[in-house]
């Protein structure tokens, strides 16, 4: 939710405000994954028998896209919202171009009321007659309002916020480990002082998640500077190579991976060992999966016209005007 806000603004705000163009190629690059995957990891479920029917089909997949809520499409519903707000988002930073840290005090505030709220008031509340976007909070944009907005300032402020994170880079790292082992402490209280169920135990909407999450996001934007000045002083070319091409293919890894863990969850119902030794087999698991969803995001990256199904089309349908040389002496 932060890189989607930081894209966008970095993007977006001092552009022409062509809002019409930027929804239109925005929900086409979002929109025609979403939609096909839906489809295409249905399908594919229920050609192993391991979920829906094909009597239910048509039922289900509308179900599904309607409410995001099917093979951790959530995000990308999520995401669809933020391109209908994305405007407002830029005019508010741009009207109130002195207040910027004001917002940033307000919206983590009321992110704050808001996680306080859905742990200890909403599981108390008859929900059934709201609305989906409301009962299902996790599909709802405002519930990350936050996190957009922290992107969109991180992405007009860069340079103050990159030197503020340097300068504070040891402090930084100290907070977000004693906030990483607090995770624990956290999940012991919900479980045997709170008595939540697990779901509520495992949720990413708690107080305390919200500032273990902004310390992480801040700790990780540090990392990643790191990277950035390991490449421009000899970085190993393999590693390079392989994040580079990670990267262009992450929004694919992300919309395939609900397959390799399909195929992953069928091996384990054939393997038995003990819990101790499942911990230790994790980064075993995690390499499978991601791998599968790079090979599989790689063919579609390769491959035309499948670039589409990853939001990286090679077949364009409007023809793009000619690029203009630029002069040698028009250089900067």
């Amino acid at each position: 939710m932060f890189m989607s806000g930081l894209v966008l603004t970095l993007n977006y705000y001092n552009r022409d405000p062509h809002w019409i163009k930027f929804w239109k190629k925005r929900f086409s690059s979002s929109g025609i994954p979403y939609l096909a995957w839906n489809a295409i990891i249905m399908v594919f479920l229920i050609v192993l028998g391991v979920g829906f029917s094909w009597q239910h089909l048509g039922a289900d997949y509308w179900d599904a896209i309607i409410h995001g809520d099917q093979f951790y499409m959530y995000y990308i519903l999520v995401t669809l919202q933020l391109y209908v707000l994305f405007p407002l988002l830029v005019m508010l930073f741009k009207k109130l171009p002195k207040s910027h840290a004001g917002i940033m005090v307000v919206s983590f505030i009321i992110q704050m009321f808001l996680m306080i709220g859905i742990k200890y008031w909403l599981p108390h509340v008859d929900t059934s007659n709201w609305w989906f976007l409301f009962k299902n909070y996790g599909e709802n944009v405002l519930v990350y309002q936050f996190y957009f907005l922290f992107g969109a300032f991180v992405s007009i402020h860069y340079k103050e916020v990159d030197a503020f994170i340097a300068n504070h880079a040891k402090a930084l790292g100290f907070f977000t480990a004693v906030l990483a082992l607090g995770t624990v402490a956290l999940y012991w209280c919900n479980i045997h002082i709170l008595k939540l169920s697990m779901a509520a135990t495992m949720s990413v909407h708690q107080p305390y998640m919200l500032v273990y999450d902004t310390v992480m996001i801040i700790f990780v934007f540090w990392f990643g500077r790191q990277y950035a000045y390991a490449r421009q002083h000899g970085l190993w070319p393999w590693l390079d190579r392989w994040i580079h091409n990670g990267a262009k293919v992450s929004f694919g890894i992300y919309l395939v991976q609900m397959i390799p863990l399909t195929f992953l969850t069928l091996i384990m119902n054939y393997i038995h060992m003990p819990a101790w030794l499942l911990v230790l087999c994790l980064p075993i698991g995690y390499a499978f999966v991601v791998g599968i969803a790079f090979l599989i995001s790689w063919f579609c990256y390769k491959v035309p016209p499948f670039g589409v199904l990853i939001g990286r089309p090679q077949i364009h349908l409007h023809r793009r005007a000619p690029a203009v040389t630029a002069q040698p002496s028009k250089e900067k």
